[in-house]
């Protein structure tokens, strides 16, 4: 029998990809993803490498942070705690003992990290699990409380390591810091991490357990009477978080070669806000997107500093002007989309291939 459903129906037809062409998409997509990595890391310059590297570790601190804030609607405020953790961590792993004992002049490190020394990726499996130890700990007092005495908490815990990090000389060699690490990170490394964290986020929450989360987001005390059990979902989203953090942080550090108790303060955690709020509260796609934005809308905006020559007058650049630029822009995302750019919608094949096959009609109509 014909069926005669019109172009709205042909287009639904069209728009409905099967579990084999989803895949293969995927596939294509990281094929693609691979090609262009591959095409900057042998022919793209210097800048351009550092700026790609930034985006990957941004991009893994956005999706793992969003887990927390956008899909179980915590407002954790401490996640450059767990970055400071993670850097500390795989810097103390992979420095040699010699310099080790080139770094810590005023006290010497602690027995046994003075003599050892670990391989780049299992530096960044400690760091990862570090941090998430040190989530695991301050859980029980973390979920104790929700709204703004959580995000108090939680800045609390942020701001005691920032401290501890500045006064355990004998650890994290205090204010002096530790320099001259082996630049380790490279786009392989830093996407590879990325890609990873949002294959195993979205895995997470494409499953029960984040569908119990959204549901506390909702509304806690109907997925308390539903017979949810809050605690162990945000603990296991706050753990995740803390892991992909610390990783993130271990590959920070071995990008710019050096880590001091400065790199974390709370304007890390101001940004990673910034960016799940631009891109939107629960969508990692939105994460993703929010923190590759402003990894290079921080690099493009320079040129509004540069002196401006209009052939008759010179117009003198202002130092400062890129971050009044960059104000203006999330002012106007968020007077124009106040839920971000993605709200809570997430990236799928399917709706993509809806649009693709409407707009073919459209085209071809007379």
């Amino acid at each position: 029998m014909s069926d005669f459903r019109g172009p709205a129906g042909a287009a639904q037809i069209q728009g409905n990809l099967t579990d084999r062409q989803k895949t293969m998409l995927n596939a294509a997509a990281l094929l693609c993803v691979l090609g262009i990595l591959a095409l900057f890391n042998q022919y793209g310059s210097e800048y351009h490498v550092r700026i790609l590297n930034n985006m990957a570790i941004f991009v893994t601190l956005a999706v793992s942070y969003n887990l927390v804030n956008g899909v179980c609607g915590i407002l954790h405020l401490g996640p450059n705690a767990f970055v400071a953790i993670g850097a500390y961590t795989s810097a103390l792993l992979t420095m040699s003992p010699a310099e080790k004992q080139l770094n810590f002049i005023i006290n010497q490190l602690i027995w046994p990290l003075s003599v050892v020394q670990a391989p780049f990726a299992l530096s960044l499996v400690a760091a990862g699990v570090m941090a998430a130890l040190f989530a695991f700990m301050i859980s029980f007092p973390v979920f104790r409380v929700r709204g703004d005495y959580l995000a108090i908490v939680t800045f609390g815990f942020g701001e005691v390591v920032r401290v501890l990090c500045n006064a355990a000389q004998s650890l994290t060699n205090g204010p002096l810091g530790l320099k001259n690490l082996e630049p380790y990170t490279n786009l392989w490394w830093s996407w590879g991490i990325a890609i990873l964290t949002i294959v195993s986020i979205t895995k997470l929450i494409n499953s029960s357990y984040g569908r119990a989360m959204k549901a506390i987001r909702e509304d806690e005390t109907a997925a308390r009477a539903m017979g949810i059990d809050p605690f162990r979902p945000l603990l296991l989203a706050f753990l995740i978080s803390a892991f992909f953090s610390g990783i993130a942080g271990g590959l920070l550090v071995h990008l710019i070669t050096t880590v001091s108790p400065t790199l974390f303060i709370f304007t890390l955690t101001f940004n990673l806000l910034i960016i799940i709020v631009v891109g939107g509260l629960g969508s990692t796609t939105g994460a993703v997107v929010g923190a590759m934005l402003f990894a290079w809308g921080g690099e493009a905006l320079r040129i509004v500093e540069n002196p401006v020559d209009l052939g008759i007058i010179v117009i003198p650049g202002i130092p400062g002007m890129r971050m009044v630029v960059f104000s203006l822009i999330l002012m106007l995302v968020i007077i124009f989309a106040g839920h971000g750019i993605f709200g809570r919608r997430e990236f799928n094949w399917e709706q993509l291939a809806r649009f693709l096959s409407r707009g073919g009609k459209r085209v071809g109509s007379p």
